[in-house]
């Protein structure tokens, strides 16, 4: 299991989606893929309507689920009550996919009783096969029926594809003395790559607060930790991640940027990194995380431009995979990413539970054993720390290793 930071005045509990005050979430098998035993439909509802707010891919074909829930987004004025999920089938590029994924938000408004423009689609899988709209027809009586407070973990297996492992994470927190929870469920094991909304990210909370900000504060958490985030440079089509806040926590309603703000901004951070840092841990045949940190940069811009870049590196996963000290290919890295600083001041260590091993000071390699670096680097989290000597900025950027199971795994992807 990942460690997670300790943050202070942030508490981890479990829940995920269903940690916050209102939410109630079912998952279960309608028959899209042929394991019985895996769940590939989910519904996730707030009792009561929620200010919403999301970020796409930027993918210039997007799936179908992308263009119904930004209209309905625009339609209900940033409200939402659900989001209805699929795995299996992508339900893009093909001609009847919209009107597929308006009638999936259709039958779930239908069994919620509900405007169908409250509900938001996302659907993940396979680009450029028609989804059959049958089973999920057949079965979204059966997945509302089954909605509960506790049923994160049948809609977290049901978003899955080659995922290994669920990837959820919650907090609370307190604003002006209001208990309040804030928590979401994410996937994504490839097709991952920055700029972007990265994989499909679902997040509840039951803070009040304006949907303006909502927006805000997503777009701004999205840059420093999903739009930091590669596996292997292809950016999906269907990417999305949303933030709905019912308010049920009671807490005075938040529409300015003042404390309670940045209290909020902070716990969807949290909750943002560490499912970002699940999402490059497991990694389509990984091995290992690495985390990239670049600090003393004389602005956040170019630290997450350079971080991005040593993250993106096909040679640097793979001397990671190989457990190869090859800190060359880290410089070589930076050197093509689009941003200025000076190669002859920057500093670069490796680490990991076994250590820590300087590669490189002042742009130029120092010595070190071979035997130890091979200890660093035969660990499952790997952390690399670049220092630019220029100025205060610092951000991160994850990614993993690169594998002979990477080429396996979407060599035979439609099997």
């Amino acid at each position: 299991m990942m460690e997670m930071q300790q943050f202070e005045g942030y508490a981890y509990v479990e829940g995920g989606v269903c940690a916050a005050k209102g939410f109630q979430a079912n998952g279960l098998h309608c028959g899209l893929i042929e394991n019985k035993d895996k769940n590939d439909l989910a519904l996730v509802v707030s009792d009561s309507i929620c200010n919403t707010a999301a970020v796409y891919t930027t993918n210039k074909v997007k799936g179908a689920p992308i263009i119904v829930t930004q209209k309905h987004l625009e339609e209900a004025k940033g409200k939402a009550r659900a989001v209805i999920v699929n795995s299996k089938n992508a339900n893009t590029c093909n001609a009847d996919g919209e009107q597929k994924a308006q009638k999936m938000t259709e039958l779930a408004a239908q069994e919620l009783g509900i405007s169908a423009d409250l509900v938001l689609v996302a659907s993940t899988g396979v680009i450029g096969v028609v989804l059959p709209i049958e089973p999920i027809e057949n079965h979204i009586k059966e997945l509302a029926d089954g909605l509960s407070y506790n049923g994160n973990a049948k809609a977290v297996n049901a978003i899955m594809t080659t995922d290994t492992v669920p990837k959820e994470a919650a907090v609370k927190f307190m604003i002006g003395g209001t208990t309040c929870t804030l928590g979401g469920m994410a996937k994504g094991s490839g097709m991952i790559h920055p700029n972007m909304a990265t994989t499909l990210n679902f997040v509840t909370t039951d803070v009040n607060i304006s949907t303006s900000l909502i927006q805000k504060a997503l777009s701004e958490v999205t840059k420093i930790t999903y739009n930091c985030l590669s596996i292997d440079g292809d950016t999906s089509t269907n990417d999305m991640v949303c933030v709905m806040a019912n308010g049920m926590a009671g807490n005075a309603r938040i529409t300015e940027e003042d404390t309670d703000y940045e209290v909020f901004k902070q716990a969807l951070y949290i909750v943002m990194m560490n499912m970002t840092r699940m999402l490059a841990k497991d990694g389509e045949g990984a091995t290992k995380l690495i985390e990239c940190t670049v600090s003393e940069a004389e602005n956040l811009d170019t630290a997450i431009t350079v971080a991005k870049s040593v993250i993106h590196s096909s040679l640097f996963k793979c001397a990671v995979f190989g457990e190869d000290a090859n800190w060359g290919r880290i410089l070589c890295a930076m050197g093509y990413a689009e941003a200025d600083f000076d190669i002859n001041k920057v500093n670069v260590d490796l680490a990991s539970s076994k250590g820590v091993l300087p590669v490189c000071r002042n742009g130029a390699g120092v010595a070190f054993s071979e035997e130890f670096a091979k200890e660093v680097l035969a660990e499952d989290e790997i952390f690399v720390n670049i220092s630019l000597q220029a100025g205060d900025a610092e951000a991160k950027a994850w990614g993993c290793d690169l594998t002979y199971d990477y080429v396996k795994i979407n060599g035979d992807y439609r099997s």
